[in-house]
């Protein structure tokens, strides 16, 4: 995924059936996501703005389970 295609060029989302609670993505980028009250993620914007797009790949990678799924929409 390359920066650089504009703010909400980019679709995250979460899979929050498969979460397993490990927390990486609320460690890594706090700005996109939390945990809730179950521990489950918590998306807190589905379109990344540029500056967030390399930390909400980073979660992505990090998480254990592959919750986590990136989508560049089309222009």
């Amino acid at each position: 995924m390359t920066a650089g295609t504009g703010p909400g060029r980019v679709l995250l989302r979460v899979d929050t059936g498969a979460c397993c609670r490990s927390g990486a993505c609320s460690l890594v980028a706090p700005d996109l996501f939390d945990q809730g009250d179950d521990g489950k993620v918590v998306l807190r914007t589905p379109h990344p703005p540029d500056d967030l797009l390399e930390a909400a790949e980073e979660a992505a990678d990090y998480c254990p389970v592959s919750a986590i799924q990136l989508e560049t929409l089309p222009e």
